[in-house]
């Protein structure tokens, strides 16, 4: 029984969707089109951000940071999927696997805490307006991003290390399509109980108590815009907070799914189809729910293109 490295230094070999062979064609398809939208998508937000002195503001640099977030992410697993879906390697190497499961643990629980700092940006915006420009300063908007970046990439080193110290056997063979630690824990060949107490409490601090942090400042939030007599000003502030609520549901929703349940009810099927949904179809949709009815970011791409109001 030999450790993680020295009893997979070969690799490991990603089923993917190789159970459904008549799907992998059609996935190949969906899947290369909602990732060139993802690139597409993510990139234009954090170049109009960039570019336009209207969109530097807290809103848009916590939007930023999330864009960048979901290129990353979707970037960590999808090229291996494409060509597993496209070609009969199903391969990762052992660096590889170590490499996808660190990456995509430290960006999905950064983008949770993110997520968080975005509540408490729309939080202060609607429920303390007038004090918001002095509370919600750049100073703080940059301590409340590189916290998240800290707080996620400290619960991936403890996580991952905690499974690449573990003694792994049986066969190299990952019911996945990419390193994920639910299907990873499967191949230890010792009692995953303790570990897996350990690990749920941290994904606890990090999945769930955000959640329940979001869902208290919305509950503020609801009561303050219902005292908005206004009906233009309840839409306005119902807009600029609806976005930010449907992708919390998105992410949270799928990581609460996979994340916290018990490592006995986890089904790999299912699962494989969850992670889909988080690692690209929640990426692809982020831009296009943040921008659709967002008349700042429409006017900041009517000033990049050089296309007039009245043309538009």
């Amino acid at each position: 029984m030999g450790s993680f490295n020295d009893s997979f230094g070969g690799g490991f070999i990603l089923l993917g969707f190789s159970d459904w062979p008549q799907l992998e064609p059609v996935l190949f398809v969906f899947i290369s089109v909602f990732y060139s939208l993802t690139l597409f998508g993510n990139s234009t937000i954090i170049t109009l951000s960039v570019l336009d002195p209207q969109l530097h503001t807290p809103m848009y640099f916590f939007l930023c940071h999330l864009s960048f977030l979901d290129l990353c992410y979707t970037t960590s697993t999808v090229p291996q999927l494409l060509i597993n879906l496209h070609g009969p390697d199903h391969t990762i190497t052992y660096g590889g696997c170590v490499a996808q499961l660190f990456i995509s643990l430290a960006l999905g629980s950064t983008e949770s805490v993110l997520l968080l700092m975005m509540a408490f940006d729309r939080y202060v915006a609607v429920c303390r307006p007038l004090h918001y420009t002095t509370t919600m300063h750049p100073q703080l908007c940059q301590v409340l991003a590189l916290f998240s970046w800290l707080g996620g990439l400290l619960n991936s080193l403890i996580q991952a290390g905690i499974v690449m110290a573990m003694p792994l056997c049986g066969l190299r063979v990952l019911n996945h399509f990419f390193c994920e630690m639910p299907v990873l824990l499967k191949l230890a060949c010792v009692d995953t109980n303790g570990t897996e107490a350990k690990m749920f409490v941290a994904r606890v601090i990090i999945v769930a108590i955000p959640a329940a942090l979001i869902l208290g400042s919305y509950v503020h939030i609801a009561r303050a815009v219902l005292r908005v007599k206004s009906m233009s000003g309840r839409r306005k502030a119902f807009g600029t907070c609806g976005s930010h609520l449907l992708v919390v549901s998105l992410f949270y929703g799928s990581a609460t799914y996979t994340y916290l349940q018990p490592g006995s009810s986890y089904s790999e099927s299912r699962g494989k189809f969850a992670a889909l949904f988080y690692t690209i179809v929640s990426p692809m949709l982020n831009p296009l729910i943040y921008t659709l009815r967002n008349k700042d970011v429409k006017e900041a791409l009517r000033k990049v293109l050089g296309i007039g109001r009245d043309s538009g």
